[in-house]
């Protein structure tokens, strides 16, 4: 395993739900990331967003890792979930809610 994914391995490993991301959770900087950040923020989950503008070795190293071209990039429990259009598509039909449980993830009930 090369240095980069080696540190692209520990990034994915530190948190339940990761999410490689441009810019933060607080502010992304891109449509895109911004979509993901208002999903994971509506379903409750506690994630761990990384800056991939911060780092050109995890912006260029994350794409081969998971072999999905795009950013952002969403893993939970240290697997590759998918990017926006994805996450967006099993939010909507309840697969992201399931899988979040299926993994032992509180997600907030909806009220």
């Amino acid at each position: 395993m090369t240095d980069i994914n080696a540190r692209i391995d520990a990034e994915v490993k530190s948190s339940d739900v990761v999410l490689f991301m441009k810019g933060t959770p607080q502010f992304p900087m891109c449509g895109f990331s911004g979509q993901v950040v208002q999903i994971l923020d509506y379903v409750g989950v506690p994630y761990k967003g990384v800056n991939v503008l911060e780092d050109q070795e995890i912006r260029e190293g994350i794409k081969a890792y998971s072999n999905w071209p795009t950013i952002p990039q969403l893993y939970v429990k240290g697997e590759f979930v998918g990017g926006c259009d994805i996450t967006r598509e099993m939010f909507q039909a309840g697969e992201l809610q399931a899988l979040l449980a299926e993994k032992g993830i509180a997600v907030k009930q909806a009220s």
